[in-house]
This record gives structure tokens, C-alpha cells and sequence, in this order.
């Protein structure tokens, strides 16, 4: 029996041999990473999941106007050199921002993957490389802010 309701929506661009991370997980690597991880982990997912380029291409935009806001927020309000601590705050809340956006162009495709009831991949391997490195890279990258 052949019917069109019940035939998958889901192209062959979808792997099933490649299972994603969970979207919340990602939210943890926004946080204590930064924008530059979000966008990463994010767009890296997209592509597990089988995301079409546009989405894909929305996501890594959405991650450069954050790293720009958080850049000019740094700019802005960091002019003495002192505020670093309240500027902190700032910048990790522009990072779960833009990750909770980018979470929402990945849901779909995440709650077919959810259908499939394969387990998603472990995340305790690269997250934290992300979260070391790309923290590192946007620590020197607003230190070289606020020195121009």
C-alpha cells in the first residue's frame, strides 16, 4: 500500500548514520564559550542534521552580527578598561541569544531526528575543545578592541 501521507518528507540529504548533538547541549557552549563556539557547534549540527544551505548559511549569519554586537557593546562600553566583569555578562547573554535562534532553524530537522529514535551524539569531546579554544580566540579578539 503506497500512500502519499506516509511516505518520509525528510530528503536523502539526511545521513542516518551520522546522529547530531542535542539543541539544549548546545546552549552550554554558547555559554561558556561565546559566540564564535555557538556558531560553530551550531552550524556543524545543521549539517548532522541535514539542514539545506540557506538555513545553514542563516546560522553562521546570525553568529557574525552577534560577534559584532558583542565587539561593539565591548567597544562601546569598555572605553576605561575597568568594566570587564559586567561586560562578561553581556557578552554570554549575546551568546545564548544568538544560540537560541540558531536552535530555532535546527528544531525541525531535530525533532525528525527525534522520530528516527536513534540516540544523539555525545557532545563531551568537541563542546569542550570549542569552549577552550573559541573563548580564548574572542577573549584576544576584544582585548585587541579595546587596545585600538
Amino acid at each position: 500500500m503506497s500512500d502519499e501521507l506516509l511516505r518520509p518528507t525528510i530528503g536523502e540529504r539526511v545521513d542516518p548514520k551520522v546522529r547530531p548533538w542535542r539543541l539544549n547541549s548546545q546552549a552550554y557552549v554558547a555559554f561558556f564559550g561565546g559566540v564564535i563556539a555557538a556558531t560553530i557547534i551550531a552550524s556543524l549540527n545543521a549539517r548532522r542534521l541535514g539542514l539545506d544551505r540557506g538555513k545553514r548559511w542563516m546560522i553562521i549569519g546570525t553568529g557574525v552580527v552577534g560577534l559584532t554586537a558583542v565587539i561593539a557593546l565591548y567597544a562601546l562600553l569598555n572605553d576605561d578598561g575597568e568594566r570587564t566583569q559586567s561586560l562578561r555578562i553581556v557578552v554570554r547573554i549575546v551568546a545564548v541569544l544568538c544560540i537560541l535562534v540558531q536552535m530555532r532553524w535546527q528544531r525541525p530537522m531535530d525533532r525528525a531526528f527525534q522520530l528516527r529514535g536513534t540516540d544523539y551524539h555525545s557532545m563531551w569531546v568537541l563542546g569542550p575543545i570549542l569552549v577552550v579554544v573559541c573563548a580564548i580566540v574572542e577573549a584576544l579578539l576584544l582585548a585587541l578592541v579595546v587596545m585600538l
